[in-house]
């Protein structure tokens, strides 16, 4: 069987690195994403240039009939998927929790946990052998904010990610007897574009000296330990949590 894999928001940071090893590895690979085209079209050409299989596929996640579409789309072009990398996500500026606005509650819900939950439905109802399927995997990216709650920063941000933890629980149990294994990955703070957008680029170097590592972590370490769990490498692993955080 082919290895198929769909990786939602695979422009950039983990999901970039995540698309460029698993494709080293054979993988034929679906990089989703919202609005950078030209990222993703550039990870997709690197892959192909190596002699792999890559599409880009846009869609913005928090949105069903996108997702919908975008699987629709992967089954036509790549045929039936085997894992699912539910890396899409998003974070704000730092902020109090009694400072936060409705808006900013929406979105991050929104995008962190109902698009992973659009995305895990479709993918089950495509893998699991209830369905007619073969199986597969799915990888969520949690964070490493789930365990400590991010006061004053990102509670928002750390609640999402807490019910990503608890999704991955219930759908593990839930599927585990149909071929498909859940699991969650929980980065630290991961050098990637992401603190840009919640305005503190710099934000990792500022907090590496209270990491017991002493430093923050790479994309391509993040993606090692989800194309593990994407894989035939880890076949009796379902409902486990990879703490990628230095000791944090």
């Amino acid at each position: 069987m082919d290895k198929i894999a769909l990786i939602t928001g695979g422009s950039r940071g983990i999901g970039a690195a995540t698309a460029l090893l698993a494709a080293s590895q054979g993988w034929a690979v679906a990089i989703n994403y919202v609005r950078h085209a030209h990222a993703a079209e550039d990870i997709a050409r690197q892959i192909r240039d190596a002699g792999g299989k890559a599409i880009t596929i846009q869609g913005d996640v928090s949105v069903e009939a996108d997702v919908i579409t975008m699987f629709d789309t992967l089954d036509h072009e790549l045929g039936p998927l085997t894992a699912l990398v539910n890396n899409a996500g998003v974070v704000d500026h730092a902020s109090r929790v009694d400072q936060m606005l409705g808006e900013r509650l929406r979105r991050m819900f929104s995008i962190n946990v109902l698009g992973s939950f659009y995305c895990a439905r479709e993918a089950v109802r495509r893998m699991s052998t209830r369905h007619g399927g073969a199986g597969g995997s799915i990888v969520n990216v949690s964070s490493a904010a789930s365990r400590l709650g991010s006061p004053h920063e990102y509670v928002d941000y750390a609640a999402a990610k807490g019910a990503i933890d608890v999704m991955t629980v219930g759908l593990a149990k839930e599927v585990a007897g149909e071929g498909i294994r859940v699991n969650a990955v929980r980065p630290g703070f991961i050098e990637t574009e992401i603190h840009a957008s919640g305005g503190r680029p710099n934000r990792v170097q500022e907090l590496a000296p209270g990491i017991p590592m002493g430093r923050g972590g790479s994309a391509e370490e993040v993606a090692q330990s989800i194309v593990w769990l994407m894989s035939d490498a880890s076949p009796y692993t379902t409902m486990s949590f990879l703490e990628i955080s230095g000791g944090r």
